[in-house]
């Protein structure tokens, strides 16, 4: 599945953290630039072919990320030489989307997402745009969404006063699209999502959608929100995955399968360890999981050894299999949801 993302920002009102020395989806978020956390989220939702939209100091994210290889992904670039708006940066990649549907996510935000489940939902609804939408208690920065029961949007309000807020859902400038709503938009001039697009869609009635989505969203436009960020990510309300480490060379001898000594391995941030082991136990018991040491069980592809880290808030998933790391990663993300 292929991405946009919209990686040109400058940062402005970030620059107290940036310093002005690099565009703002490099700024750091826990350790990695905030557009790694966007990129590793992406792979891990199946969307492996990207393209970002580029302005501000484009050698800085091109030299860090180069073609996406190290991270999973294919990468492409575009490079605007006039500001185009949201809609007319991604109108210039027509060539990488090439009349497939895609997604569109900026690269100054993150989120925890499934987006394949918004992606999945896009092509169950078949409109032209659905929008990932999260309640906000504090809403009037961002775009109020209103949807009827199906989830077409009603009304779209960009950033309305107190008095005229009649929603907590917002979007969150994540979309999946459809070529046909990217026909509306002019090329080679500015042009918008929010602002141009959304309403022509609505007036033309052409199947504008949204979806409340569960988990963790901020925008991390200014200092207060980017600081914000990292505490989440430290106290684990934003989940974070790590990638699995390579797997070993060929040459070299098979591992015994003990916790820590298999070839994948991911991290899942939770506050709940003890309850999601619980979960986990209920679900696996009946495929002969042993739990003398965490839980492993042997029957799966790989074999797997999931147990809580001992000194932070999380989950080690291992596996000699990053199919079946991915699998499990899954199963704990669903039971987190669910209990």
């Amino acid at each position: 599945m292929r991405a946009v993302i919209l990686a040109g920002g400058r940062g402005t009102r970030l620059e107290p953290v940036t310093h002005g020395a690099i565009p703002k989806p490099m700024a750091e978020l826990a350790g990695r630039p905030v557009l790694e956390h966007i990129v590793r989220l992406l792979a891990r939702n199946g969307f492996t072919q990207l393209c970002c939209t580029l302005a501000c100091m484009p050698e800085k994210i091109r030299d860090y990320f180069g073609d996406g290889s190290a991270f999973g992904v294919h990468m492409e670039y575009r490079v605007e030489d006039k500001p185009l708006g949201t809609a007319g940066a991604v109108k210039n990649c027509r060539d990488f989307y090439q009349g497939r549907s895609f997604l569109v996510i900026s690269g100054d935000a993150v989120c925890d997402f499934d987006l394949r489940a918004l992606f999945e939902a896009h092509r169950r609804l078949d409109g032209a745009v659905t929008m990932a939408l999260c309640a906000h208690e504090a809403p009037v920065s961002y775009g109020l969404v209103v949807t009827d029961a199906r989830g077409a949007v009603r009304s779209f309000i960009e950033k309305p006063p107190w008095e005229k807020v009649v929603t907590d859902l917002v979007n969150t400038g994540i979309y999946a699209v459809s070529p046909r709503a990217m026909e509306l938009v002019p090329e080679g001039v500015p042009y918008d999502f929010a602002r141009d697009l959304f309403p022509r869609l609505l007036a033309r009635e052409e199947g504008l959608f949204g979806l409340p989505m569960e988990g963790y969203w901020r925008d991390i436009g200014d200092p207060r929100s980017y600081y914000q960020a990292n505490l989440d990510a430290m106290d684990g309300r934003l989940r974070l995955e790590a990638a699995p480490p390579a797997r070993p060379a060929p040459e070299e001898e098979p591992r015994e399968r003990e916790a820590g000594l298999y070839a994948c391995r991911s991290i899942y941030r939770t506050a709940r360890r003890a309850r999601l082991m619980r979960a986990l136990a209920g679900n696996l018991m009946e495929a002969g999981a042993d739990f003398s040491d965490g839980l492993r069980l042997d029957a799966a592809p790989g074999g797997v050894h999931i147990a809580p880290c001992p000194n932070r808030e999380a989950l080690v998933i291992e596996s000699d299999s990053a199919e079946t790391v991915q699998q499990f990663q899954d199963l704990v993300r669903r039971l987190d949801r669910e209990s």
